[in-house]
Parts: C-alpha cells; sequence; structure tokens
C-alpha cells in the first residue's frame, strides 16, 4: 500500500531481500465524499461532519494543526497535558481527536481532570480548539485548505492520507511501524519533524509549542517542508492517473497484480 515514486529505497531493498515481484498499488484510501460515512467508518462520529466543515471554513490557509493519534493509541496523561498546553501556549487553532490517556479504557468517558482546568471550554469559547471524542472525519479535514499540519503516531495509514494531501507531519510515533514510518519522513522525505515518541518519554509545554512553530513558520523550515510535502502529494495524484494509454504507477501495478493473479501458470 505505498507509491513507487516515494519509497525508491526501501521498495529497492524489498526485491532484492525477496526475490519477487513487488506491486505499489497505493494509496488504498477511499474517496474524501465516503469517508465521513458513519456507516463505513463504522464509529460514532464525535462531531457532525457539517460542523467540522463550518469550523475550519472560518480559518485561515494553513493555519489548523490537526492531532490524531489513531483508533488504537493514545497518550499518557501527564503528556496528554504537556501538549494541552504546548498548544494554548502556540496561539494556533487546532483540532483534536482526543480519547482518554494510556492506562485508562480508550473508548471509556473523558473527565475533564486530564486537560488543564477550563482548557476545553476556554477553546470552545474562543474558538481556538476544536476538541473532538471519540472520532472525527480525518479525511475531510486533512483535504481541507486550512489544515497547515498533522501531529500523528504516524500509522502508515494516516501517513499516506497526510502525504495525498501534502500535509507535512509532527512525528509521535508509539508502537510497532511508527518509530520507522518517522524516521523515513524526518531523514528521507523531508516532511516532517519529530516531537517525541512513546508512552513513555517526558515531553514540556515548550517543546510542543517550539515544534508547532518550527512546522508551521511557512517563512523558515516549515515552508520547505510543506514543499516537500506538496511534491509528494503531486507523484501520489500522478500515480493514480489513468488518461487513455496513460497510467500512473499505481494503475499499472493493479493491472500487472491482476494479470498475474489471472494467469495460467499462477493458477
Amino acid at each position: 500500500n505505498t507509491v513507487e515514486e516515494i519509497e525508491p529505497l526501501g521498495l529497492h531493498l524489498l526485491r532484492n531481500y525477496l526475490q519477487l515481484p513487488v506491486w505499489n498499488v497505493g494509496p488504498l484510501l477511499p474517496p474524501v465524499s465516503l469517508s465521513g460515512s458513519k456507516h463505513r467508518a463504522g464509529k460514532e462520529p464525535g462531531i457532525a461532519l457539517e460542523a467540522c466543515m463550518e469550523w475550519l471554513d472560518l480559518k485561515d490557509e494553513n493555519y489548523v494543526l490537526y492531532i490524531s493519534f489513531g483508533s488504537q493509541n493514545t497518550i499518557r496523561a501527564s503528556q496528554m497535558m504537556a501538549l494541552a498546553e504546548g498548544l494554548e501556549e502556540s496561539g494556533r487553532s487546532f483540532i483534536w481527536i482526543i480519547r482518554p490517556p494510556f492506562g485508562f479504557d480508550i473508548n471509556g468517558e473523558f473527565i475533564a481532570e486530564w486537560l488543564p482546568k477550563g482548557f476545553e471550554e476556554r477553546m470552545r469559547d474562543t474558538k481556538r480548539g476544536l476538541l473532538v471524542h471519540k472520532w472525527g472525519p480525518q479525511l475531510e479535514i486533512l483535504s481541507h485548505t486550512s489544515t497547515g499540519a498533522f501531529l500523528s503516531h504516524c500509522g502508515w495509514n494516516s501517513v499516506l492520507e497526510s502525504l495525498s494531501y501534502g500535509v507535512p507531519m509532527i512525528g509521535w510515533p508509539i508502537v510497532a511501524d511508527q518509530p520507522y514510518n518517522v524516521k523515513m519522513l524526518v531523514e528521507e522525505m523531508g516532511v516532517a519533524v519529530e516531537l517525541t515518541r512513546s508512552t513513555e518519554t517526558v515531553v514540556s509545554r515548550e517543546k510542543v509549542k517550539k515544534t508547532i512553530e518550527i512546522v508551521m513558520d511557512y517563512e523558515g523550515k516549515g515552508k520547505e517542508m510543506k514543499e516537500k510535502a506538496n511534491e509528494i502529494a503531486a507523484y501520489i495524484r500522478e500515480a493514480k492517473t489513468e488518461k487513455g494509454k496513460e497510467k500512473g504507477s499505481s494503475v499499472r501495478a493493479m493491472d500487472e497484480l491482476v494479470t498475474t493473479i489471472l494467469s495460467p501458470k499462477v493458477l
């Protein structure tokens, strides 16, 4: 589930190691028009899609930080507190898909004490931040022009979704392949900065604020990251394109995969 043009080194190594064909047929993402569907997601939304889009429509281009650790990950209460404090001090608008911290039932009720006193109310009243409990329409948020960066656990689906819309990332990997994904995003692609990793680290409000400022400063490093993210988004669009006999790399790969499956030699 990737695109030939964005992972050339990894794919070269994989092919050499396996000595087998490797077809890159990604990104395997639903159209944005379907992504907000409760039926498709199978989860109860924490906000109506229309309300979320109306909130984003009020914000300047590339001004909103989107925060989500996926459907199966969360951070510790102390880390959540520092993240909230750094967000408030940064002055940036944000959408945070928030769940109970590590050690608690991730699908349970959220307790106000896990955040700075009055934080959610201040963010709501000033329209600075939108805290969405349980689940939010990620593809619609990432595809909106107001979204300027994505603070993510960097699971592969989230990475592909962010790159597909040219959104640079702040990485906070937690488990599995996530640290390796962040390493590639930072060192090879130049589209991310790592804030911290795992649920075991101590993170300060100062580091949260500084990292947000770096990624969302479109005069310095943030500008370079945005440009590189847009370049990758263009590669992804081209890979999925089919115009007559002209086919992108992912379309060709899917054709080759299907042809191989249907080949008498395989059967």
